[in-house]
């Protein structure tokens, strides 16, 4: 995510109005204001391809936001490709450190958007630069105060979709290998289907709409358990959005179409660790 991912400015800009919401199931205050109007225009584009994303950004923060939140024997939490991520300052707790994982590039457009912001905690997490084509992000992790004998929750939200199948193992094998065995690891995912071009017309056109703004899909995984156990992971949790949103708003509706996004949890230790 270079300068600034344009994706990554729709999805602020998604949390921003989910925030909005009369009866809102997540809450970032500081959204609305890092999407910037390019973010908030994106999504209003976006919006006459796929309805429901606003939903879908939602379902998933408040998700993931109820893990860190639950997590209470983890005293870590990294949050991998961070980009205008904000938990470190919404989920804050005695005890618990965040790291912050991105390119350089990317932390100094964060931090450009973050000085506008009054009020908001910029020393919340502890900043870890890594180019990951280059540089190991666990020993940058390390290098930055990150204890890999303790367990940590590893958040890899919205971004395994825009990388290849060899990067997502090297980066499962690296957690499962390099960090204490009750460490999680919970990442959302897209369909083979739709990344092969192999689905309907309507959902083609949201595969081409986030290649056009310069970050084409190139993994899916219809079953990840497989995958996981193959680097590493003896507990896994796979979930769909169809069941992730029954748990966070106790509604499903077929129409929503969430078939081809899939959320799950690993890690090494075979039981008793997600909370």
């Amino acid at each position: 995510m270079l300068e600034s991912s344009r994706t990554a400015l729709m999805v602020a800009a998604y949390r921003a109005r989910a925030t909005a919401q009369k009866d809102a199931i997540c809450k970032d205050p500081w959204a609305a204001a890092l999407a910037g109007e390019l973010g908030h225009e994106i999504a209003r584009t976006y919006d006459g391809v796929y309805p429901h994303m606003e939903l879908w950004v939602a379902v998933r923060t408040a998700f993931i936001d109820e893990r860190v939140v639950r997590a209470a024997d983890i005293p870590q939490v990294v949050l991998l490709g961070a980009g205008f991520d904000t938990r470190a300052s919404r989920l804050a707790r005695e005890g618990l450190r965040f790291f912050e994982v991105d390119h350089p590039d990317t932390q100094r457009e964060k931090h450009a958007r973050l000085q506008t912001l009054t009020g908001y905690p910029v020393t919340a997490p502890s900043y870890v630069t890594c180019d990951f084509e280059t540089e190991d992000f666990v020993d940058r992790l390390v290098a930055s105060g990150f204890r890999a004998e303790v367990p940590a929750l590893f958040v890899w939200e919205g971004v395994t979709p825009y990388l290849t199948e060899a990067a997502v193992r090297a980066t499962l094998r690296r957690i499962a290998s390099a960090t204490h065995e009750r460490s999680v690891v919970i990442f959302d995912h897209v369909r083979k289907k739709i990344v092969a071009g192999a689905a309907r017309e309507k959902d083609l056109e949201s595969r081409a709409f986030v290649e056009g703004l310069g970050e084409p899909l190139r993994f899916g995984i219809d079953y990840p358990l497989p995958l996981l156990y193959e680097e590493g992971f003896r507990s896994v949790r796979p979930m769909t959005f169809d069941e992730i949103c029954l748990h966070t708003t106790g509604t499903y509706d077929r129409a929503r179409e969430f078939r081809f996004q899939g959320l799950v949890m690993a890690s090494r230790a075979q039981r008793n660790v997600f909370a």
